[in-house]
């Protein structure tokens, strides 16, 4: 089980696309974890998320894990299938409860309430194929899996 959930198929794209993915997704996590970029931090994330929301603790330290350590793990390329799994149902579910309201595009000219959700489209989607394909050639997935 351990070797089917770490090997991936030998190609750079793989890894490009894992580490771009973990590049646009960390700063979000930073943002729930450490107040970063402009964030709130944990303590305010998770009021906002429970108090504000609704949504159940659980749920809500779920979300700011999957997004502060899914990218960790997709830049190292470790659990890649997993981390994407989660980071991409977190992007999902987000979209959902948040931003499919505002419509399908972002809020560029500032003319709507909100986000739109085509970036979590995308989000998905990256994370889809790598839950699909693993990591690619420069993981530590696949350096594991060749090694056991």
């Amino acid at each position: 089980m351990l070797g089917r959930l770490l090997a991936s198929e030998d190609t750079i794209s793989l890894t490009v696309l894992r580490i771009f993915l973990g590049l646009v997704i960390f700063p979000h996590g930073a943002q729930k974890v450490f107040g970063w970029f402009g964030g709130h931090g944990f303590s305010g994330t998770m009021d906002m998320f429970t108090n504000v929301m609704g949504i159940p603790y659980i749920f809500a330290l779920a979300a700011i894990l999957a997004e502060f350590f899914g990218p960790l793990l997709l830049a190292a390329g470790l659990l890649t299938r997993l981390a994407a799994l989660v980071v991409g149902t977190d992007i999902a579910v987000a979209a959902m409860l948040v931003h499919l309201p505002h419509g399908f595009f972002m809020n560029w000219g500032g003319k709507q309430a909100g986000e739109g959700f085509e970036y979590h489209i995308l989000v998905v989607g990256m994370s889809l194929a790598l839950v699909i394909a693993g990591g690619g050639k420069w993981s530590l997935d696949r350096l594991i899996s060749r090694h056991s």
